[in-house]
């Protein structure tokens, strides 16, 4: 089923780094009739104002881009939020996406659904086979809910709900938040801030904290108390200190690539296509998008360095959680589908960087 220039197509979650990417690539394709509404003008836990939005607005086709996320750090202390308000927004905007009989929705996951110690690479038929990483259970049950209710509304009522589950996303618009960023970012977040710090120029330092204050420290504070907050996540003049060991692999696809993916998949393939032909269990109907390809984050953080030009030490707490050891996706299907990466790491971090520096 193909969806013309003209279709009506609603971006949940349209200013976040996923759904950003989805918006830009709908409109260069020349799809123009996009509606996106921000969090401020549209709360989807309600599920009474989502209802309306959809009354409202009818919607050909819905992009379900908007979740609750962060990293390690608040998916351990933030467990009933993950999965509460996940489940919510799913719940309200593909019920509503159901009533309104929406023709085609592409559903948003992650690799975290999959078994902690799932066998590398990761293909789809891995889910539910044993048990998840326990920092991101809640999480990854929400988004296994949120796979398995496409899966569900298709089988039973024929329609065309398909969930695509990105590996490690980087790019424009990353979150750039020490506290809950994700690993690409955070890094370059650190290792450009102890490079300004190691070469005396505050003014870069203070510019970076004014932009994204730490803890409520911000560049109108003194040297001392920027120094002493920055060290407090591992930034110092003379070294940069990250979480574990450095050994987890891991595997990282360019935002705006996921967006070409996703909307490779939303305008070329149908439900029918997820699934093999004549199987009496129809199940695992989800997409892995990534590279299937991987570098440990100790290669990541080298790299990340020799693109800042950072000239001190580069050290590891190993007291802190590494998290899943390693995250492969096995992409044969997306292949067969018709969609390959094309922006190889190097280039990726020279870009996010350029893009963290403007």
């Amino acid at each position: 089923m193909s969806l013309d220039k003209n279709a009506k197509i609603y971006v949940a979650g349209h200013r976040g780094l996923v759904g950003s990417a989805i918006w830009n690539n709908l409109r260069d394709r020349g799809y123009t009739n996009l509606v996106g509404r921000t969090h401020k003008e549209l709360d989807l836990l309600d599920a009474v104002a989502v209802r309306k939005f959809f009354d409202e607005e009818q919607p050909d086709a819905v992009v379900l881009a908007a979740a609750h996320v962060g990293g390690i750090m608040a998916n351990l202390n933030y467990r009933a939020d993950f999965i509460y308000q996940n489940l919510q927004i799913q719940q309200n905007v593909i019920g509503e996406s159901f009533r309104h009989g929406v023709k085609k929705l592409l559903f948003l996951g992650s690799t975290c659904i999959y078994p902690r110690l799932a066998p590398q690479p990761m293909v789809e038929e891995t889910l539910l086979t044993s048990e998840l990483e326990y920092t991101n259970e809640p999480y990854a049950i929400a988004k296994i809910a949120g796979l398995k209710m496409c899966e569900s509304f298709s089988i039973q009522y024929g329609c065309n709900y398909i969930a695509v589950m990105p590996t490690n996303l980087y790019g424009p618009n990353d979150n750039f938040h020490l506290e809950n960023s994700h690993v690409l970012p955070a890094m370059i977040r650190k290792i450009h801030l102890a490079k300004c710090l190691n070469e005396g120029d505050w003014d870069a330092v203070r510019r970076d904290l004014d932009r994204r204050p730490v803890e409520g420290v911000s560049g109108k504070n003194s040297n001392e108390e920027i120094l002493a907050e920055l060290a407090k996540f591992g930034i110092r003049p003379e070294s940069v200190t990250l979480w574990g060991t450095g050994s987890p692999m891991r595997e990282f696809l360019w935002s705006e690539e996921m967006a070409d993916a996703s909307v490779h998949v939303l305008l070329n393939v149908d439900f029918k296509d997820t699934y093999e032909p004549g199987q009496r269990e129809i199940r695992n109907c989800h997409i892995n998008v990534g590279t299937g390809k991987e570098v440990t984050i100790r290669e990541a953080a080298e790299k990340i360095i020799r693109e800042i030009g950072f000239r001190g030490k580069l050290l590891w707490d190993a007291s802190k959680p590494d998290g899943t050891p390693r995250k492969l996706t096995d992409v044969t299907k997306l292949h067969r589908l018709g969609w390959h990466h094309k922006v190889e790491i190097d280039e990726g971090i020279h870009r996010l960087y350029q893009w963290y520096l403007s």
